[in-house]
């Protein structure tokens, strides 16, 4: 058992961290008084510090607002950890909390669920909930500290107060050689984190009520709310966040988190997207003509993106493309060995549909009262209210889509809170005053993000294979993914970068998965619009390698030589995967940072549960330099370790410890290329 009472205080702990609660029977207060690594120094964490902190009708709740404890009891069976939940009843109100912490076997990380119980004779308007709340040391650790926002690669100093895009955000100490790992799993626009920004304290949790994108919920007699978890983490020795960030933190999320990706049987490896070129111009004939060129070149799964379909809101099919249907595509495309996918806008409607004529209730309105579409502004798209009946309705035509037609993937699409594209913070969420699922505006955006996440599991339901691209377009930021998509859909379509323009092409495609991994997982990383056709495609294949292979472009103009170079690729990923389940991780390569122009960069995805080995990619943009040499870390010291070329080749053999610290090199003769290899530790 991981906790223990002790002297008036909780102690909870798993050989790698300490963190200490005061409890109620002492003063009345349930604080924070310590948490830092179990062994060596960390002056980071003051006492006393709040531990929670939300407002209900205006009026602050905290650890220090008087509390009594009423029950404190050992929780198991979570998340793989174990843990504890504290309750906690108000003294100056029929209030009550449920604090649980999970912490883990070989992390010093704690997961933290706070639950708040409206026991009070009236309803409650819920706000600024922070779950997380610590007291930081004065001057040395706010003076001194790197702030690691955006995903954990955004580097800066001083008062910070986050946005939308930290999910994971990290403060460390170069001086200390020490830091705190701070993961938030609230959904898109209302993710709050402050790092002495409000104060000489660190909060984790939901936005502020002044803050552009405030949360809000009401909530009635007797209601519960729980919030979105958070994950915190304490470490020391660590020189820089290289190791903390590809192996602490991705190691969290690969095996505790519950990301719906690591569920799926069978995880995307090569896939193929109609959006590039061809947009909205799609019909039966050159869908059957390039899935067969695709599948030519090797490609395991053909997306149809818009364009099939003969009004927004109803998804009908359009029988001028499409004579006979839907089904005998699906069909055709899977009996060249593929799976199949299709694009839908999950929250769009045109005011031409038949479900809007019906049901203009459902639909969003702005702040003048009227219609609106979020994603772009638009006379032809309304957005829909997922508090109202269209939840219902469009998880309908989902089930009609995976179930009646076959379609495995499905690309959902488009804003359903707030937009990427507009730059007004009171254009998003809905202000109708007659849906009964939400009371205003506020409330609005937790609701829409709550009901479209119960869409997506109740499309999982029994459909063990079927892969969701939720579109950083409906998670409402640019190139925005976060933790709680990841709980719900597996992949998100981060981009839309133009296809064809050759090496600068390759650049955005490394850019962006490296900025957004390891914070999350690789394989979700969907980025558009690498063009198979382009001269240099085999660039981008090796590009895309470090995240999940998707092309567009047109495959009929790819040579039978050229699809057979592309088939080999897809035949030598496909290898490589049933290997060493590549897919599930990435690392970065020591002493290479973000691909830029005039530099090498590279990535790892290494089999991190048994070590067995996986593959690496390596990269010049533009340098003077030919060769550069490759330190490979996280691998087992003394195992041998054989570093292949795609053909089988081999380049050298080492040990773990050695590939660690003395390296090989790897010469590029392009001044734009790159190279593949795999790395085997299997006998």
């Amino acid at each position: 058992m991981g906790f223990k009472i002790e002297a008036g205080e909780l102690v909870l702990s798993n050989g790698l961290f300490v963190r200490k609660i005061e409890l109620p029977e002492k003063r009345g207060k349930y604080y924070l008084q310590e948490y830092r690594p179990l062994k060596g120094e960390f002056p980071f964490i003051g006492q006393d510090g709040e531990e929670f902190s939300f407002a209900l009708n205006g009026v602050i709740y905290s650890g220090s607002t008087g509390w009594q404890m009423k029950s404190l009891k050992e929780v198991s069976g979570l998340e793989h950890g174990e843990g504890v939940t504290v309750v906690l009843e108000a003294l100056t109100t029929s209030l009550k909390v449920e604090i649980t912490y999970i912490w883990y076997p070989d992390l010093p990380f704690v997961r933290k669920r706070l639950v708040i119980c409206n026991e009070t004779k009236e309803e409650q308007c819920l706000e600024s909930v922070d779950v997380e709340h610590f007291p930081i040391n004065e001057y040395f650790a706010p003076t001194f500290s790197w702030i690691y926002s955006d995903y954990g690669r955004k580097k800066s100093i001083g008062p910070y107060l986050g946005t939308l895009q930290d999910c994971l955000t990290v403060v460390h100490n170069p001086d200390w050689e020490s830091g705190i790992v701070l993961g938030n799993e609230a959904p898109g626009v209302l993710k709050g984190v402050s790092i002495w920004s409000r104060g000489r304290k660190i909060t984790l949790g939901l936005t502020h009520k002044d803050e552009e994108f405030p949360f809000r919920k009401y909530l009635r007699v007797g209601e519960r709310f729980t919030a979105p978890e958070v994950f915190t983490g304490v470490y020391n020795g660590q020189k820089d966040i290289h190791q903390v960030m590809s192996q602490m933190v991705a190691g969290y999320v690969r095996k505790y988190m519950g990301i719906r990706l690591f569920e799926i049987k069978e995880a995307p490896v090569y896939v193929y997207n109609t959006w590039e070129p061809f947009e909205f111009d799609i019909n039966e004939k050159m869908i059957k003509e390039t899935a067969r060129a695709a599948a030519e070149a090797g490609i395991k799964e053909y997306v149809i993106d818009d364009g099939w379909d003969d009004c927004y809101g109803d998804w009908g099919i359009d029988h001028e493309r499409f004579p006979n249907g839907l089904k005998p595509v699906v069909d055709y495309i899977k009996s060249l060995g593929m799976k199949a996918g299709i694009w839908v806008s999950i929250g769009t409607a045109s005011p031409k549909s038949k479900v809007y004529k019906e049901h203009p209730e459902w639909f969003y309105k702005g702040k003048d009262g009227k219609d609106i579409s979020l994603v772009v502004d638009s006379t032809d798209k309304c957005t829909a209210c997922f508090s109202t009946g269209w939840a219902d309705y469009i998880l309908g035509v989902l089930e009609k889509l995976v179930d009646e037609y076959g379609f495995e993937y499905l690309k959902l699409d488009f804003s359903v809170v707030s937009s990427p594209y507009r730059y007004n913070q009171e254009e998003a969420g809905c202000y109708a005053d007659d849906h009964s699922g939400h009371r205003d505006r506020e409330e609005s955006m937790w609701i829409n993000y709550s009901r479209m996440w119960e869409v997506f599991d109740k499309l999982h339901k029994g459909r063990d294979n079927l892969f969701i691209d939720c579109t950083f377009e409906t998670m409402g930021g640019l190139q925005l993914i976060d933790y709680a998509m990841l709980k719900h859909a597996e992949g998100n379509w981060l981009s839309n970068f133009k296809g064809d323009l050759g090496e600068r092409t390759d650049l955005r495609i490394r850019q962006m998965s490296w900025w957004r991994s390891p914070a999350v997982p690789a394989a979700s990383l969907v980025v558009g619009n690498a063009e198979m056709q382009d001269p240099g495609y085999e660039n981008h294949i090796r590009s895309l390698a470090g995240a999940l292979p998707i092309f567009c472009g047109d495959p009929r103009k790819l040579s039978k030589s050229e699809r057979y170079i592309m088939k080999a690729y897809s035949d030598w990923l496909t290898k490589m995967e049933e290997k060493y389940h590549f897919m599930f991780f990435r690392q970065d390569i020591p002493g290479y940072f973000e691909p830029s122009l005039g530099g090498f960069d590279g990535f790892a995805r290494i089999n991190r549960d048994d070590f067995s080995g996986g593959i690496f990619g390596f990269f010049r943009h533009g340098s003077t330099e030919e060769t550069r040499k490759i330190c490979l870390d996280g691998l087992m010291k003394d195992r041998l370790y054989r570093v292949l070329n795609m053909d089988g080749s081999e380049v050298t053999a080492m040990t773990g410890r050695q590939l660690e610290e003395e390296g090989f090199f790897v010469t590029i003769k392009e001044k734009f290329g790159g190279r593949l290899f795999e790395v085997s530790g299997q006998s």
